[in-house]
């Protein structure tokens, strides 16, 4: 899952519960229930403007609980966890910006081709390629040389073997020749549509040729 889907994800949540929060006590603190002559149940919080959160009687009863100072402790330690996660996860970039391009016989002469160019590139290569219903495809580090990383999505009865081959002689091969770059190693990520009638096949995984990369099946 990429960075941005799991951004949305956390952001919908932490988006949401913050929400429902701010309506629990914007709808006590302006009375609204009994303006619109709304019963609450017993256990709902913040029903009225002079109504706290969490009564007096309930703090008293968790507070002399057992269980009280570890859970809150314990819950607080992972909520500072999780959010400096998030933060390291945010400043960290997994992928590249550019990629150098070598310039021999030329000197002082420093030529970059942006990632997101070359990714659009690949992408629209393999998109074109036999029984290929969606590809994307990243640039990502890797000691010594950057690495590509894609996932295709072929259409049913497509053949992931074929594939493989008509990647790495195709767009593969034309990256490595444009940026004259002598290794540009590729991990595809396949994934075959079933028909509606067919029984889903186990994955397996197929290592590339020549061990340039590998990809695996789904």
């Amino acid at each position: 899952m990429r960075r941005t889907v799991v951004n949305r994800v956390v952001l919908g949540v932490v988006g949401a519960a913050l929400l429902a929060a701010g309506v629990l006590v914007l709808a006590g603190g302006l009375d609204l229930y009994r303006r619109l002559g709304v019963d609450p149940p017993q256990w709902w919080p913040l029903t009225s403007p002079d109504q706290p959160v969490v009564s007096a009687r309930s703090r008293g009863r968790w507070v002399a609980s057992s269980w009280w100072w570890p859970t809150v402790i314990g819950g607080l330690t992972a909520l500072v966890a999780g959010m400096a996660w998030w933060l390291v996860a945010q400043l960290r970039r997994s992928g590249l910006s550019s990629i150098a391009v070598p310039t021999p016989g030329v000197s002082g002469l420093r030529l970059r081709v942006g990632a997101r160019a070359l990714e659009e590139a690949l992408e629209n290569g393999t998109a074109v390629l036999p029984d290929v219903e969606r590809a994307g495809v990243r640039l990502v580090r890797a000691p010594g040389h950057p690495r590509l990383r894609g996932a295709v999505r072929l259409r049913p009865g497509g053949d992931p073997a074929a594939l493989v081959e008509h990647f790495e002689d195709g767009p593969r091969t034309d990256a490595c020749g444009s940026l004259r770059l002598a290794e540009l190693p590729a991990d595809l990520r396949i994934r075959v549509l079933q028909a509606a009638h067919a029984e889903p096949r186990p994955g397996r995984g197929r290592r590339g040729r020549r061990g340039r990369g590998q990809a695996r099946v789904e």
